[in-house]
């Protein structure tokens, strides 16, 4: 029997700061650097949740490993920069529309939780993870992505302007986060940290700019 899904209480209080979107923190560990001829072999997605004061808290991850494309190229280099054996017997990986449909449907509830109307991909240098998502979308037809097609926070830019940091490691040092070189370049442990270094950096702001221009009204 297969144990129940924990349920999470999203706020709605999320919308108003971020205009509809909800930020999900997103992470691709890839074959490559070209979204359309490299392989896409992980992906790792963390929903966000608010409290009642406005405080960012990590809520959900999901994740899967992800079967490369027909014809994908695969550079030794980059895979052996993440360790990750394509071919695995035991790595259980999703054909790409399947993969998208995993880590899609728990965000799609995430996103009416929260009373948003979509989602937003927020990265490391979130052009990347963005592109290959895009990419897989477009090979697969995928018809349901959450994510807004080219709108995303990136936290390379934030934690320069933050710390003057813009390394993934460095940056969560300076922002006080435990970081373990070991189990770095998995998807899910950067996705992990890269929400937390999201949460730390937004939820600063919170507390130090009592009067939250973000909530006052749009002029029309």
């Amino acid at each position: 029997m297969l144990p129940a899904m924990k349920h999470i209480d999203y706020n709605p209080v999320i919308a108003e700061r971020f205009r509809g979107f909800l930020p999900v923190v997103v992470d691709v560990e890839t074959g490559g650097f070209d979204s359309d001829t490299d392989a896409l072999l992980e992906i790792a997605a963390v929903t966000l949740k608010m409290d009642d004061a406005g405080i960012l808290h990590l809520a959900e991850t999901h994740s899967c490993h992800v079967e490369p494309f027909p014809g994908a190229n695969m550079d030794p280099k980059a895979l052996a920069f993440t360790g990750i054996d394509p071919h695995h017997p035991f790595r259980d990986a999703l054909p790409e529309r399947d993969a998208l449909r995993h880590i899609s449907e728990p965000i799609r509830k995430a996103i009416k939780g929260s009373g948003c109307n979509r989602a937003i991909l927020v990265g490391h240098n979130a052009f990347f993870d963005l592109g290959f998502i895009n990419a897989a979308v477009k090979r697969s037809d995928y018809k349901r992505n959450p994510f807004h097609p080219f709108s995303t926070f990136d936290t390379v830019s934030l934690a320069g302007l933050m710390y003057g940091q813009t390394v993934l490691a460095k940056a969560a040092a300076a922002a006080g986060i435990h970081w373990n070189n070991a189990d770095a370049h998995s998807a899910i442990y950067d996705a992990e940290k890269t929400a937390e270094l999201f949460c730390t950096i937004v939820n600063q702001w919170q507390t130090r700019f009592p009067d939250h221009p973000w909530s006052m009204p749009l002029d029309e």
